[in-house]
């Protein structure tokens, strides 16, 4: 049997592969635990600088597997994948405090769409679609999506897509924020390599090895760059602290005055 998870290293750079092509990716108990131990793995591995999320096979990753699921609806407890799994799996890249850049290849619906939400940057190809499909299902948004989706699209987008549960296509997807670029397939494939997208991100492996205080600067357009910095990353410590108390961290000076704002507009 096939590993479901696939870790590649590549100087300071990181790539998990989803391996189930035949189940277009789907997350099933041994996938999200492997997954969430690899990212739990890294974090504690001061020698990677950047990971890359990709899926194996034509889609990224169509979220949880059903088959699977509907064999838990007779257990006592159907839906405990969710606190069992799924959010120890959010935390997990939530806490990382490294850039994590999602290469979303065709499909990315359910949870699998939610763990592309998680990452920093998304980068998909002609083929890209998004879809949050918990609705089709009768279920609520789960990994994180309810707290990322709003902050990627705004509150009544996250609405929309979350309740109509329409597909997005790739040149719609990059409008709304939800890909950060859009590129051909060849250069898709080449995301975390040398000749990647950000070139400069594949050559902080080069130099020599970084001591286990630093740390590489994360978050925002700028992510590429991974200079090497004694400051903890601020972008991810606050997202570390939000989600370790379950996204009701305290809100930063920009939020607060924002909020001011807000409020002053409501008189």
């Amino acid at each position: 049997m096939a590993d479901p998870l696939l870790v590649d290293r590549d100087g300071a750079v990181v790539t998990l592969t989803l391996n189930r092509p035949d189940a277009l990716n789907a997350l099933d108990v041994p996938l999200k635990l492997a997954l969430r131990d690899a990212v739990e793995e890294i974090r504690t591995d001061h020698g990677v600088r950047a990971v890359v999320l990709a899926g194996a096979g034509r889609a990224f990753c169509v979220g949880q597997d059903l088959r699977e699921h509907v064999e838990s609806l007779g257990g006592p407890q159907p839906l405990s994948t969710v606190a069992e799994h799924y959010n120890p799996l959010v935390l997990a890249i939530a806490r990382l405090d490294r850039p994590v850049v999602a290469a979303v290849r065709g499909m990315a619906a359910g949870a699998g769409a939610s763990l592309a939400f998680l990452a920093d940057l998304r980068v998909g190809g002609p083929k890209t679609a998004f879809l949050m499909a918990f609705a089709n299902v009768g279920l609520a948004a789960d990994t994180g999506a309810s707290w990322t989706l709003p902050r990627l699209v705004g509150r009544a987008k996250a609405t929309e897509l979350l309740m109509l549960a329409e597909p997005v296509g790739a040149a719609e997807a990059l409008r709304l924020g939800l890909l950060t670029r859009l590129v051909d397939d060849d250069e898709q494939a080449r995301v975390g390599s040398d000749r990647g997208l950000w070139p400069d991100q594949a050559r902080v492996g080069r130099g020599r090895e970084h001591d286990a205080g630093r740390r590489p600067r994360g978050g925002g357009a700028g992510a590429g760059r991974l200079r090497r910095d004694r400051r903890p990353p601020q972008r991810h410590g606050r997202l570390r602290g939000q989600a370790e108390a379950g996204f009701r961290g305290p809100l930063s000076r920009g939020a607060r005055r924002s909020q001011r704002i807000d409020r002053k507009s409501a008189i």
